[in-house]
């Protein structure tokens, strides 16, 4: 950081923000394969905890690209450098005293950690959205697997790029024989004793 630099503290602070919405603010951070149903849970569980009076906003992969990121690739170095990003914008959002909702791919474990260490931990919750890769083929909602496997997609999570599935995430929904309402009420039910 350059000596010229200086943080600026606010009166305003996160405590005071958590106080006055009636909830502590932090990141639920979705992982998984490219038509998991990520951003599906997220977008219902935002919409539970917002009808509820929850101060909640929630990131998604493809509409950061549009914007802030819309300049990044998907090499591997662009990949590390497009999650850096959505962690900086997600701690802002947590010091907002609000519930940030994350949902991206973010396939590999060393980058999910970064995220975490941008965030910090206490503050992190990742949620493995854990779907055969078999199924998100199956849904292909985007048409992506397809071009993925004729090749014009290259570095394509679970085809020509790898996952690496979270060792110990602070919730695992198995989406299995699963209607998409179980896995939401898995993610409201982690949050009951988080929201206090």
């Amino acid at each position: 950081m350059s000596k010229n630099i200086v943080f600026h503290n606010y009166d305003v602070q996160r405590k005071d923000r958590n106080t006055t919405y009636g909830h502590p603010s932090f990141v639920l951070w979705f992982t998984g394969l490219s038509g998991s149903g990520k951003s599906t849970i997220a977008n219902q569980v935002e919409k539970v905890l917002f009808e509820s009076g929850k101060k909640c906003y929630s990131l998604d992969g493809d509409n950061i690209r549009t914007g802030l990121n819309k300049g990044l690739g998907f090499t591997e170095t662009d990949r590390r450098e497009n999650l850096r990003r959505i962690a900086e914008v997600a701690k802002l959002f947590v010091n907002a005293g609000n519930i940030c909702i994350a949902a991206f791919v973010s396939p590999l474990i060393e980058d999910r950690k970064q995220v975490e260490e941008i965030i910090g931990t206490t503050d992190f919750y990742e949620i493995f959205v854990d779907t055969h890769l078999e199924e998100c083929e199956k849904r292909d909602v985007k048409g992506l697997y397809k071009k993925a496997r004729a090749g014009e997609i290259r570095n394509f999570t679970g085809i020509s790029a790898p996952y690496e599935a979270p060792k110990h995430p602070a919730l695992h929904i198995q989406t299995k024989n699963k209607k998409i309402t179980e896995s939401v009420q898995e993610v409201l039910n982690f949050l009951n004793d988080k929201l206090q």
